[in-house]
């Protein structure tokens, strides 16, 4: 361990619209804000192709370039950006104490959470492939569902949140294949009667991805097989989209913030206020609702401006 105590006055953890919003408010509210990129700086969007839904980029922007652009605007204002990863906090005292690298203790008055929540996938080699090409396989059907105007998709999940996104891609494509593994929804009965009485979504109970199946460039199909029979069929699709949930990037505060029962921390309602005096969070760390950009970078800002008022509220004791 380091034997030298970092002192500053707000820590910001993550990056990502949340984590650079909230930087870009701190730092021209001069709190002279540090911020840990985390494992993968940037966040999700690093991960997509094209962003066509953030308002102000009418041609649209690729996440990388959107990314690079807020870190760039955050440190305009000086703000402190660095390379590494929070492993350990301790929330038990006034002043917060925070672990990088599991080396550099910092003590930081106040600390704005926004390391997000990480999207589930099966895990399949070829699933991983074309995400990481860009080529047709999505967690957010919202974000992407637009690129797969009147074409066929494949939709992989049972629960609330998979019978929702079918539904929102049924309104953009010609057909919607749902994958459900067992022989009925985990979904509550009103979403589950909603996927079934739309038209253009064929449900496939016992169904599971054997293969995601693509050109080398692009998805141009799924191999599907059914669990009863072991059956093998090739369907047609240039979009796979998994939606079996995410997880949030919490583990390491839950002994000191109060965390939902999926892990998301829970914010005092209206504001980015957790449980503890001085920690505030932002983006989807707190959202299993919206998931969105745009979303994430305002929770960013309320959390700034949620932080400023607490200092300036001590400074005044």
């Amino acid at each position: 361990m380091s034997d030298t105590i970092e002192k500053v006055k707000c820590l910001i953890i993550g990056s990502g619209p949340a984590g650079y919003t909230a930087a870009i408010y701190a730092a021209r509210a001069n709190m002279s804000p540090v911020l840990y990129q985390g494992m993968q700086p940037g966040g999700q969007l690093t991960t997509t192709n094209e962003v066509e839904n953030f308002p102000g980029y009418p041609e649209g922007i690729t996440g990388p370039d959107m990314m690079i652009q807020l870190q760039d605007q955050a440190k305009r204002f000086g703000t402190d950006i660095r390379d590494g990863w929070v492993t350990k906090v301790d929330f038990s005292e006034s002043i917060h104490k925070i672990w990088v690298n599991e080396t550099q203790e910092i003590h930081a008055e106040i600390v704005i959470i926004s390391t997000g929540a990480s999207a589930k996938y099966l895990g399949l080699p070829s699933e991983q492939k074309y995400l990481q090409l860009g080529g047709g396989v999505s967690a957010c059907a919202v974000c992407d569902g637009f690129f797969y105007r009147n074409q066929e998709v494949v939709i992989v999940g049972a629960g609330d949140s998979a019978c929702e996104e079918a539904h929102y891609l049924s309104k953009l494509c010609k057909k919607v294949t749902m994958l459900v593994r067992r022989d009925e929804f985990r979904a509550s009965k009103i979403m589950t009667n909603r996927v079934k009485k739309t038209e253009n979504i064929e449900i496939l109970f016992n169904s599971e991805t054997e293969e995601v199946l693509g050109d080398g460039q692009v998805v141009t199909g799924v191999m599907v097989k059914n669990n009863q029979t072991n059956e093998l069929t090739e369907i047609p699709a240039t979009g796979f989209f998994v939606a079996i949930g995410h997880k949030p990037n919490t583990d390491i505060f839950k002994s000191f913030l109060d965390l939902d029962e999926t892990g998301y921390i829970i914010n005092k309602p209206g504001s980015s206020k957790t449980n503890i005096d001085g920690v505030f969070v932002s983006g989807d760390a707190a959202d299993h609702v919206y998931r969105q950009a745009i979303t994430a970078a305002g929770t960013g800002c309320m959390a700034a401006l949620d932080a400023e008022r607490y200092l300036a509220s001590k400074e005044e004791l």
